[in-house]
């Protein structure tokens, strides 16, 4: 992204909603900074727009583009401590670290997101169980604060402004930097295997089977087979993988594929949902497979499909992820998916996994004990939405909570349950910083300054 101080419509990666920001104002350099307290409009720090909701926009007001903020600042190859200006990617981060050894503790679906972007949404990954958020392996970071305070926060220092920043969706103020510690890796490849299941309660079983031998788990599902098994799907597993051999081995470099253009929002229906589903369970002629595969296609998969977002049509998507807990998930997950089918709304990527008992770090962190689920709908107006505010009924019955991250349309009502937190977290929020989700689910006043 890059800009100069003028206006330009803003939309995260669902497409739904887009925004006019009033400036977007781009961030060169730590040493230069905008005086913060000079601008009238709230403010919003704004990299790569990989957030699905509008948890990264600010409409009416001032879009901060830190994406120029990607300098690495310090490695220490031997300890695993990394340290680099809030706007690098971690698709950046993993060319600097993984020919030395070394590898992203928790990362989420794509690596084209932002370090400030994952610590401000505490992003999670496949090996949640086994290592919690991002946010857990964050060391210290540089606030800066509208007042132009710049603050060093880490566990022990700043701490609660740390808790409120990780997960605060940039609410907080600019991280300008961040370091954090990385996991090391023998060579770049994932020992894993794929296991066919044929409903929820055999997911349940093969997830308990393999939360301890495996670090990495994740599920593809389909969640309109019908019947009373209500999903199937392919259970994904994998380790780093352990031979020195292959720690000189070359990855071929492939050639991204990009959508072109809109898909005609016709292509995407029930009946293609379904084809596709049955295309895909099937493509897999064995129960379980077991391979050797590079670290990109086992964690980013959809990363080698440039603009893949394209393909929701002009209209755009919504993901919704949830999560319920153990005690009475299992039935909700059984009447979500109830519904899901009732409605008729088709998700083209539905995943399924387990989140591990690790404490997220943040005042509004999303993880917690349970089972996830996460589906892409193609934005179909008020069905769609009265979909959605069914599900979350369901999910707040069940004691658990919606992705911010992902969220355009929550209630207030049901955020102000979801993260009992949040009156807490907003004692930290920069007076002069705000967002069209934090207006939406707080009732700020936009203008409103102290």
């Amino acid at each position: 992204m890059a800009f100069s101080g003028k206006t330009h419509q803003l939309r995260s990666w669902g497409r739904y909603p887009t925004v006019l920001p009033a400036e977007v104002r781009p961030v060169y350099w730590r040493s230069e900074l905008p005086d913060l307290a000079h601008f009238e409009q709230p403010l919003l720090p704004y990299a790569y727009g990989r957030s699905y909701g509008d948890s990264c926009l600010n409409e009416g007001g001032v879009s901060l583009d830190v994406s120029h903020l990607r300098r690495f600042i310090s490695f220490d190859k031997a300890e695993g401590l990394l340290c680099c200006e809030a706007g690098v990617s971690l698709a950046e981060v993993l060319e600097l670290v993984v020919p030395r050894g070394w590898f992203i503790p928790v990362t989420p679906g794509t690596k084209f997101v932002s370090v400030g972007g994952a610590i401000a949404n505490d992003v999670h990954g496949k090996n949640h169980h086994k290592a919690g958020t991002f946010g857990c392996h964050i060391t210290r970071f540089e606030l800066l604060r509208s007042n132009g305070e710049r603050l060093i926060c880490s566990p022990h220092k700043n701490t609660k402004l740390f808790e409120a920043t990780i997960g605060g969706l940039g609410l907080t103020g600019v991280i300008l930097w961040a370091e954090f510690r990385l996991k090391p890796i023998i060579n770049p490849f994932i020992d894993m295997e794929r296991i066919q299941f044929s409903s929820l309660d055999e997911f349940m079983q093969i997830s308990a089977e393999t939360d301890q031998k495996y670090e990495y788990t994740m599920s593809w599902v389909d969640v309109l087979i019908g019947g009373r098994d209500l999903c199937r799907g392919i259970f994904m597993c994998g380790n780093n993988d352990q031979s020195r051999v292959r720690a000189s081995q070359k990855i071929g470099k492939k050639l991204p594929l990009t959508v072109p253009f809109d898909f005609p929002s016709f292509m995407l229906n029930t009946l293609t949902v379904k084809s596709f589903n049955e295309l895909y369970y099937h493509s897999q002629f064995s129960k379980r497979v077991h391979k050797v595969v590079p670290y990109e296609p086992f964690f980013y998969p959809l990363d080698s499909i440039h603009e893949w977002n394209r393909m929701y049509g002009k209209r755009g998507f919504l993901q919704y992820q949830f999560v319920v807990p153990f005690q009475d998930g299992f039935e909700a997950m059984r009447e979500i998916i109830g519904r899901i089918q009732h409605s008729g709304e088709g998700s083209f990527l539905t995943v399924l996994k387990t989140f591990g008992t690790i404490p997220s770090p943040g005042m509004l962190s999303f993880p917690r004990p349970g089972l996830t689920l996460a589906l892409d709908f193609a934005f179909d107006g008020q069905k769609t939405l009265r979909l959605l505010d069914e599900l979350d009924e369901i999910v707040r019955q069940s004691g658990g909570a919606v992705y911010p991250a992902k969220d355009a349309r929550m209630s207030a009502e049901n955020f102000q349950a979801f993260f009992p937190r949040w009156q807490e977290f907003a004692h930290y929020v920069d007076p002069r910083f705000s967002s069209s989700f934090w207006r939406r689910v707080s009732h700020a006043n936009k203008l409103a300054m102290v």
